[in-house]
């Protein structure tokens, strides 16, 4: 055991304190990095979906036609602007900006920040059954931001700014645009979380495979729900949600049958 399972809750408190501190500092770091590259972010990452050379929309475009369909997946055109409608639209809109770039490039270093802060209430044997487990979630967080970005961000913006409602133009506000792909960008990035969370929730005893078999009906309804929440109303957007989640559902049930098999191992032991 760690000697520091005899802290006070004052000096836990303390420690809590500085592990905030430092995670908030890494992002500022991460906000500085945004803002040394804030160029290329602004015209290349956070505009290239607007654009119709944008990379998601070649390789649907080339997918297209690899299964014969022409150019029926192609996109050809944005019918959409964008514009400020405040004096400080713009500059909002760069804040929020620095402020997730900041918080997406310093992910991996709050999550090792929230690890020191648990890691020494836990005993040898429990640090070894999590062993990496920084790395894992981060995989798992970047793995979902470029999928939202890659894939659902370029689906969305196509399908909300392309939406034609009588001879109403989309003049949409930057403010809106940006919500939209952050808010789907970061979302997959937590919703890729799932695996971990299942994983703990597994060794407090909380879930078991079971459970996650028996209620596999019910979580692919939940699945679909969650997924016409967070995309807009096309099945397209909202198929391509739902697979990688019914993919990391059946992961949480391999690994809560590894846990229990851990478990068992230990208890014969």
């Amino acid at each position: 055991m760690s000697e520091t399972k005899d802290m006070s809750f004052l000096e836990h408190l303390e420690e809590l304190r500085k592990r905030l501190f430092r995670a908030v500092l890494g992002v500022v770091v991460g906000i500085v990095v945004v803002v040394s590259f804030d160029q290329f972010i602004i015209e290349e990452v956070i505009m290239g979906p607007r654009r119709i050379d944008f990379v998601s929309y070649r390789m649907w475009c080339e997918l297209s036609d690899f299964l014969g369909l022409g150019d029926k997946l192609c996109f050809k055109e944005m019918n959409f602007s964008l514009q400020s409608t405040t004096m400080g639209g713009n500059f909002s809109a760069y804040l929020l900006v620095c402020i997730v770039g900041g918080i997406v490039v310093a992910f991996p270093w709050i999550i090792y920040q929230l690890w020191c802060f648990i890691k020494p209430g836990l005993n040898k044997k429990e640090i070894s059954s999590v062993n990496g487990i920084v790395f894992f979630v981060s995989l798992l967080f970047f793995t979902g931001v470029l999928f939202g970005y890659f894939i659902l961000a370029p689906l969305s913006i196509q399908f909300l700014g392309n939406f034609q409602f009588g001879d109403v133009q989309v003049q949409s506000t930057v403010l809106s645009y940006l919500k939209l792909t952050t808010s789907l960008v970061l979302g997959t990035g937590l919703m890729f979380q799932l695996p971990i969370l299942i994983y703990f929730l597994a060794k407090l005893g909380m879930v078991t495979s079971a459970f996650l078999k028996k209620y596999r009906r019910h979580a692919f309804v939940v699945n679909l729900i969650v997924a016409a929440i967070i995309t807009p109303p096309d099945v397209t957007s909202q198929i391509l949600v739902s697979l990688p989640i019914l993919l990391l559902y059946e992961i949480s049930i391999y690994v809560a049958g590894r846990v229990e098999k851990s478990k068992s191992k230990s208890a014969m032991a």
